[in-house]
């Protein structure tokens, strides 16, 4: 089963309009590769190089002879494997009159592979692509089972995990993720972390999903220190598997919180880590709600959109679980896993010391309804529709 993902492919395309490279990244496994295809597909001249092939490696040997040559569109795979293309893609882009264009596909953040951003600076786009969507997998239920949002929910967003053909097999393709990155894919990265340290801070991350980070906490408890810690940290965020969510500091006579948030940005694999046997065990799980909140997080910042977004809390207890920028207006919004929320004194707080346009409450439920002034409950399932416009717009 394919499912389209145009929203996807319109963003390469307007990046393109730009500049002659692009790199489409998020983590291993979310669809880059078929989705690159699909672009390759609509062009009358392309090339594709896969760093994960020997033989990929090996047609590469001589990049700048070899990819001198070529026009259209060149697509390369994996690249992080060999982070000296980029100065080769420098000095070929700069050529007089160069027309052919570069896709690239990551799964690490250009953070991560030493001189990415500042080699091709000015010269390339960037494109982020997690699992499916709302806005992809739809909200209307198509036969028996769950509706695609608690599947989605359920499963997280990889193709295979979502699209597989039991709850069995979907946990089953998690785990082995789990196992595969930790196993090959950090040290392909040049991580010299052990497997199981790091597999361990990751399960620790699991269980403080949806809380403010505390280095000296998880130093701590991993017998290490807080740049360690923080390192570790790091590894998982540049990979996109963990979204740390930094706080939103404003001048105001309230003390603020001052440290981000950490969630995994995929539900499936928090469940896996979490160690969740079945979809009915998450509904009496005591991070259901942790759970559902950084699911919701991750659906408002991929519906939208939106690339920079922010937490916001005080020392007295008022906080906000998402703050964005919205055409020049700042929306809030709160997750809240319950079949009729209300208001309280946070949101209030967060609308008047934040100067909110408006205050989303997103929840699992069927409806639509104003609570306040400037504040509304949301279904989970019209989060796609919300900002489509700013869907539209971006890039």
């Amino acid at each position: 089963m394919l499912i389209p993902r145009s929203r996807a492919m319109a963003r390469i395309a307007r990046s393109f309009r730009a500049h002659p490279i692009v790199a489409l990244l998020g983590p291993r496994q979310c669809g880059k590769t078929t989705l690159a295809r699909q672009v390759a597909a609509g062009e009358p001249e392309c090339v594709f190089f896969d760093l994960e092939s020997a033989a990929g490696r090996r047609a590469l040997a001589a990049p700048e002879l070899e990819l001198g040559r070529r026009n259209g569109l060149v697509v390369i795979d994996e690249v992080q494997r060999q982070p000296q293309l980029f100065e080769v893609l420098r000095v070929l882009v700069d050529r007089p009159r160069w027309t052919t264009r570069f896709l690239l596909l990551g799964s690490a953040a250009p953070e991560l592979v030493r001189g990415a951003s500042e080699t091709l600076a000015g010269r390339l786009g960037l494109v982020s692509l997690s699992g499916f969507d709302l806005s992809e997998v739809g909200t209307d239920p198509v036969g028996p089972g769950s509706p695609p949002w608690r599947r989605l929910w359920e499963r997280g967003g990889f193709p295979r995990s979502y699209l597989a053909e039991d709850e069995e097999v979907s946990r089953t393709w998690r785990e082995d993720f789990v196992s595969t990155f930790l196993e090959r894919d950090v040290p392909q990265l040049g991580i010299t972390t052990p497997a199981d340290t790091l597999r361990r801070f990751w399960s620790m991350v699991a269980h403080y999903h949806g809380q403010t980070w505390n280095a000296a906490e998880f130093a701590r408890s991993l017998g290490s220190n807080r740049p360690t810690a923080r390192r570790y940290l790091d590894v998982l965020s540049g990979a996109f598997l963990v979204r740390v969510l930094p706080p939103w500091i404003e001048n105001l006579k309230k003390r603020q919180v001052k440290s981000p948030k950490i969630y995994l940005r995929d539900s499936g694999l928090l469940q896996a880590l979490l160690e969740v046997p079945s979809a009915d065990a998450l509904i009496r799980h005591m991070k259901v709600g942790a759970s559902f909140e950084g699911f919701a997080i991750e659906q408002i910042l991929s519906c939208s959109g939106v690339r920079n977004a922010y937490c916001w809390g005080t020392q007295g207890g008022a906080e906000l679980d998402l703050l964005i920028t919205h055409r020049g207006a700042r929306h809030g919004f709160e997750i809240k896993f319950s079949d009729a929320p209300g208001t309280t004194r946070s949101m209030h707080a967060a609308i008047e010391a934040l100067d909110l346009e408006h205050l989303w409450v997103v929840y699992p439920g069927a409806d639509r309804y104003r609570l306040r002034d400037r504040i509304t409950a949301l279904p989970l399932t019209e989060v796609a529709t919300l900002f489509a416009d700013a869907a539209a717009d971006d890039g």
